[in-house]
């Protein structure tokens, strides 16, 4: 153990620098692993933590930059940028124009996002064969708010659940003129009611 004074309870119960049991997992429907795992040994808390793209001390922030690389729609409030999958139909993040976080962002704003989920998701089971859209927030790469969309092919019942993200990533990349396809399928559907197709929704 360092030095490092753990903030809770939790952090000090913690077996640091052990291995974990990977059994809890393996069989599960839903894990794309078997076989004999090893879980990487557990790090100790980083104290205080680094700071995220566009907070203080940090990488400038990369959606404030370049507003609409990536995107394949847009409106006067929000950004989707797709084509970021390897293996799915479609995985897209769906940003605010303006720099904010979960915990400011304007009521007025925050009133559009359940809204705007909802035509994203609905967007993306337009595309050929998609089951179903999983959507999910993880905060810390990037202070810039950010929802993650991801596709989930129809009858492809393993890929249900957490572990949508790796298979993403385990299976055959998607090819380059389908993955146009796909973001003009979503940017199209989205333009229905409001907003532009940008960026390869336009090719």
């Amino acid at each position: 153990m360092s030095d490092v004074e753990l903030p809770s309870e939790y952090h000090r119960r913690l077996p640091y620098g052990e291995r974990m049991s990977a059994e809890p997992l393996l069989g599960g429907p839903f894990f794309p692993f078997e076989g004999d795992l090893q879980v990487v040994p557990l790090d100790e808390p980083v104290l205080p933590e680094p700071p995220r793209a566009g907070e203080p001390g940090g990488i400038p922030c990369m959606t404030c930059a370049e507003p609409e690389r990536g995107a394949i729609w847009a409106d006067d409030q929000w950004i989707l940028k797709g084509g970021l999958q390897n293996g799915l139909q479609m995985v897209a993040l769906l940003v605010p124009r303006e720099h904010y976080r979960l915990d400011n962002l304007p009521p007025e704003l925050t009133a559009t996002l359940g809204p705007m989920i909802q035509r994203v998701a609905g967007a993306i089971r337009r595309i050929d064969g998609v089951g179903r859209t999983h959507f999910n927030r993880w905060g810390d790469g990037s202070e810039h708010f950010h929802i993650w969309f991801l596709a989930r092919p129809v009858g492809m019942m393993q890929l249900r659940g957490a572990m949508i993200a790796a298979w993403d990533d385990l299976l055959p990349p998607l090819p380059a003129e389908e993955s146009k396809t796909n973001a003009r399928t979503v940017a199209q559907a989205l333009a229905e009611l409001s907003g532009t197709p940008l960026g390869i929704a336009t090719t």
